[in-house]
């Protein structure tokens, strides 16, 4: 069992360079930040994964997406649960945890896992990628 209380976050997607604002969460509630599917996705992997750290950033605007689409998602999760398991299979248990989720409204999810002492030695998570596949209302060039 975990001393503390997990810290959960919500990372709200700005255009780069600037991040988004964090939103923490004292004591693992929320209270109402993020849309549903963000609050589906951080409830799901904190019971499936007990994480110590969680953040949940919303991409769907960087990628087309009306507002309040939901459909592209990063997610950095800090758990014991990943000691010794290889990042593929880290992914896996992610992945596992959101199945309904990904074959429906969730689009796209970045994955970043560690374990607390991966977190501890390096407590920074990298830059969300780029969107290369652009916009259904972007012109296709042929």
């Amino acid at each position: 069992s975990l001393s503390a209380a997990p810290q959960i976050s919500l990372l709200s997607c700005s255009p780069p360079p600037m991040p988004g604002p964090l939103l923490a969460a004292a004591g693992g509630a929320m209270g109402g930040a993020g849309g549903p599917l963000a609050r589906t996705i951080r409830a799901k992997l904190t019971a499936a994964l007990q994480p110590t750290h969680l953040e949940v950033r919303d991409d769907s605007s960087r990628h087309g997406g009306p507002p309040g689409a939901e459909t592209h998602f990063g997610v950095l999760v800090v758990s014991e649960s990943f000691a010794g398991l290889p990042l593929l299979q880290r992914h896996r248990l992610v992945h596992e945890a959101l199945r309904t989720e990904l074959a429906g409204p969730l689009h796209a999810l970045q994955v970043i896992a560690r374990t607390p002492q991966q977190w501890q030695s390096d407590p920074q998570a990298p830059p969300a990628p780029p969107c290369l596949g652009g916009s259904k209302r972007d012109k296709r060039r042929g």
